[in-house]
């Protein structure tokens, strides 16, 4: 397993290869949660905030604390990464600190899969130690093994 600050490189790659497919990786706000959307400008904060490490890593099997969704994680921004048009549609009351590590999930509910990006605040370990069945992580995954994903040594674009 690799080490809880590594990310993969290509998780952008990943994403793109994602949407090459035609998986719907836009907000869905049905779900409770909200994927990833990566159009538009990235609301980087480079040196507004000091980085630290991922509490997280690649691979691990995360459930939302306060969803109802678990899902792998297969990318990391060491800080908020995204727009923010889609920071503000986050109602106040629950809406995430911006200087934490963000994951980007496959994930999943009873009944869908999908992409999710989320920040490591609502975040909590997988207490079932059960596989996902998410589609597309033969993507990035070679298999499952003691409760945790193994990444394949090289992602494919």
């Amino acid at each position: 397993m690799r080490g809880l600050g590594d990310a993969l490189c290509g998780g952008e790659a990943i994403l793109a290869r994602l949407e090459e497919t035609g998986v719907d990786i836009r907000a869905d706000s049905r779900r409770g949660a909200t994927g990833v959307s990566m159009g538009g400008e990235a609301a980087i904060m480079r040196g507004e905030a000091a980085m630290r490490q991922a509490k997280f890593g690649i691979g691990e099997v995360v459930t939302h604390r306060f969803r109802p969704f678990r899902g792998v994680i297969f990318d990391v921004d060491p800080l908020f990464n995204h727009t923010e048009e889609w920071w503000l549609s986050i109602p106040e009351e629950v809406r995430p600190r911006k200087d934490q590590p963000y994951y980007h999930l496959f994930a999943e509910t009873d009944d869908s899969t999908y992409v999710a990006y989320v920040s490591e605040q609502n975040l909590v370990p997988d207490e079932t130690r059960q596989p996902c069945r998410h589609p597309h992580l033969g993507l990035v995954f070679e298999g499952f093994e003691e409760g945790h994903y193994v990444p394949k040594d090289r992602v494919q674009n």
